[in-house]
């Protein structure tokens, strides 16, 4: 078999797509509030139909967990996090030249503009490889959701599966049903609300643990001591919280407080839960050591909820690695020729994540208000509704071009994409046949859209993939296209890991 490096992938002497096999070095990085940790793997990527697909994926080296090193108490200590990060490639026995893909995955408080920028220049160097993803609440739940085997079980047995993924700062929620996420939901329930030195005393305490003291009549502050029966009591309660989310009963008051986002709204019969996340870990007995948080007391008091309930808990392919796990890959496509950009200096762009509305392109009549509605829904599930970068939608087109479809599906998705055009991005929109030519023509020409068009078809995207989409080829009328997909690897793969 012929295989040869990414990093000579874009070669002048070479074709894009004359390799069988691609061979790549990819690496996962999570930074969050509470954790931040590594994985590295190795990638084979066949091409088939004028695509690569990934046929081989093994785990190279898990970093250890570091809790997350703070200057202050929302700032993130970047020289200690380059450190980690410099030993954990040393340990992998890799240098950063070696690794030819990546995710960069921040979430919670990396995501402050200050700690996003330090965190942006450990990885300067990989700009033109990582895929960079700021995680929001929704964003993080469905992708951990993916991470922990939740998603692919529900769609591999076309059940309802709540993902309830657990970590240092809050919860996240995720309904999962036939392979899709439903409703997703956040709380504010972790292990690390408070934080305590070898002594016992409170060193890190979150405005929400201080809450939930209260709650409980505990005068908690820093430099107090915390004893054991106390952290029982604040885990117990955190618990009970969070029976109810999961059970979705009606809310006490204690819980609707610690509610970040609106509640699931999901009235369908559940067939299992799956947890993820640090504490994850504890709820599995996979951990058992101390890490100077309420941990391991909230992993042992929602086991006994669980099991005191009778919800039917399931297996885990992954915990508090379970967002980390999408290690990111490029796989090439080329556009078809009947694609439409304007200006021509609008290409090429980069890392542009994909949504994928849930739109029947099949029905005679399309409603171009449900369209908008859609593609709006699918900026907020992905937290991109601010609008701070462009963003490509992919459709699978059906039925056929008439004016009154095309103005239906253009008018719908300038509405949904409101907020990013707003900004001046340009219109991405990726179909899987040709139709790309016509509908940008529409945008532009008949609806008089000022944004810079991107047009494209003959290509296949699915949401969690980003895109850079290359200059035209003068030869084909078409353009290339590097899709960068977050892997989830299978049962299999997990296992053999």
């Amino acid at each position: 078999m012929t295989e040869y490096r990414a990093g000579r992938f874009s070669s002048a002497e070479r074709h894009a797509t004359e390799e069988e096999f691609i061979r790549l070095v990819s690496v996962g990085v999570d930074i969050g509030s509470s954790t931040s940790h590594l994985i590295f793997s190795r990638l084979i990527l066949q091409l088939k139909d004028q695509r690569y697909v990934t046929v081989g994926r093994r785990v190279l080296h898990q970093s250890d967990i570091l809790l997350t090193p703070y200057l202050d108490g929302s700032t993130i200590d970047g020289e200690a996090l380059r450190r980690f990060i410099e030993a954990q490639y040393e340990e992998a026995g890799l240098q950063r030249d070696d690794v030819d893909t990546g995710a960069l995955i921040l979430t919670g408080v990396a995501l402050l503009r200050n700690n996003a920028r330090a965190i942006a220049d450990i990885f300067a160097a990989e700009a033109g490889r990582f895929v960079s993803v700021g995680a929001g609440d929704n964003l993080e739940s469905i992708m951990a959701a993916h991470g922990s085997g939740a998603m692919d079980l529900s769609g591999s047995n076309r059940q309802a599966i709540m993902n309830v993924d657990v970590g240092g700062g809050t919860t996240k929620l995720t309904l999962c049903v036939k392979g899709k996420a439903e409703a997703v939901a956040a709380i504010n329930v972790g292990a690390r609300l408070v934080a305590l030195d070898r002594s016992g005393t409170i060193v890190r305490l979150e405005d929400t643990g201080r809450e939930i003291g209260a709650a409980l009549g505990l005068d908690l502050r820093l430099g107090r001591a915390l004893a054991q029966d106390e952290m029982r009591s604040m885990a117990g309660y955190m618990a009970d919280r969070l029976l109810e989310h999961m059970t979705r009963q009606p809310l006490s008051d204690g819980a609707r407080a610690l509610l970040r986002t609106p509640p699931l709204d999901y009235a369908g019969r559940l067939d299992g839960y799956v947890f993820s996340g640090g504490v994850a870990e504890f709820i599995y007995g996979r951990e058992s050591q101390d890490f100077g948080d309420l941990g391991a007391h909230l992993g042992r008091a929602v086991r006994e909820r669980v099991e005191e309930a009778g919800l039917p808990l399931l297996e885990a392919r992954a915990g508090i690695r379970a967002t980390v796990i999408g290690a990111s890959q490029y796989t090439v496509q080329v556009s078809g020729s009947t694609i439409f950009i304007e200006p021509a200096e609008a290409v090429p762009v980069r890392n542009v994540p994909v949504i994928s509305p849930a739109i029947d392109m099949s029905l005679a009549t399309l409603d171009q208000a449900a369209i908008g509605r859609e593609v709006a829904a699918a900026l907020a599930r992905f937290d991109l509704a601010a609008g701070e970068s462009a963003v490509a939608v992919a459709l699978r087109w059906a039925g056929s071009a008439t004016w009154q479809r095309l103005d239906s599906v253009a008018g719908g998705i300038v509405e949904g994409l409101r907020p990013v055009l707003d900004r001046g991005h340009p219109l991405v929109v990726v179909y899987d046949n040709d139709i790309g030519g016509l509908l940008g023509l529409h945008l532009k020409e008949e609806m008089g859209l000022p944004n810079p068009v991107i047009s494209i078809d003959r290509v296949e995207l699915k949401e969690f993939d980003f895109i850079d989409i290359g200059a035209l080829i003068p030869s084909t009328g078409a353009v290339p296209v590097i899709v960068k997909t977050l892997v989830f690897p299978s049962a299999a793969e997990q296992r053999s890991s």
